[in-house]
Formats: C-alpha cells, sequence, structure tokens
C-alpha cells in the first residue's frame, strides 16, 4: 500500500458490512482513496464493498469505485447502512496500480465508514 498517497485505513478482522460477518477487510472514510502499487503480476481484486457496521446511526450513502492504472474498472450503485455489499471482482492482469475510492453518495448528518470486507488481491 501506497501510504503517502492513501486516505486513513484500518486493518480489521470480523467485521460486519450490511448485516454480515466477514473474516478480514479494510474500514475507510467515506471520502477515501486507498493506492496499492502490484509488486508482481497480479490477476484480480475481489471484495464485498459496504457500509460498515459500525456506522449503526448512520444516515448516509456511500458509492465504491476500482481503478486499475487511473482507468475505473468498476463502480457500485449508492448504498447505505442496511444495504448487502456489493461483489466486487475486478481483472488486474498487465496493471500495476490498484486505487480503491469510497465517495458520499448522498446528504448524510452523520459520517460513514466504508469497508472493502474480504478484500483479496490474487497474484501469480
Amino acid at each position: 500500500m501506497d501510504t503517502w498517497n492513501s486516505s486513513w485505513v484500518w486493518q480489521r478482522w470480523g467485521l460486519v458490512a450490511g448485516g454480515q460477518r466477514f473474516g478480514q477487510g479494510i474500514t475507510v472514510n467515506s471520502r477515501s482513496s486507498v493506492e496499492i502499487t502490484l509488486n508482481r503480476q497480479c490477476t484480480s481484486f475481489s471484495a464485498r464493498a459496504g457500509v460498515d457496521g459500525l456506522s449503526l446511526l448512520t444516515d448516509g450513502t456511500v458509492r465504491f469505485s476500482v481503478y486499475a492504472d487511473g482507468q475505473r474498472l468498476w463502480r457500485s450503485g449508492a448504498l447505505g447502512y442496511a444495504d448487502a455489499p456489493a461483489a466486487v471482482e475486478v481483472p488486474l492482469t498487465g496493471r500495476s496500480t490498484l486505487r480503491l475510492v469510497v465517495e458520499q453518495a448522498g446528504q448524510g448528518s452523520l459520517p460513514t465508514l466504508a469497508s472493502w470486507a474480504d478484500a483479496v488481491i490474487s497474484c501469480r
């Protein structure tokens, strides 16, 4: 992870998103960008993207995007606290950087935490 070009990240185990428990993942703010330099040949990124269970009282919605080498490869719809996490599966063959972005999708009065649950970068 390129910490100089990334937002705050909380690596977690046993997180909850959309009422589902996941083994691991990262939690970020509702406006975040996490840059990862792929230091070998990687084939894919997969995760479940959703509003974190710690945001129980939030009324905000977020939108998740995945970029590779500056090109957007995937984008979720607007997700709120009660929504099931979105399945993410993005090919990375031939790519050198991965960027995970979360943006606010609506006006909420409380902070919203977002999670990339069961996130896996598959490499050779």
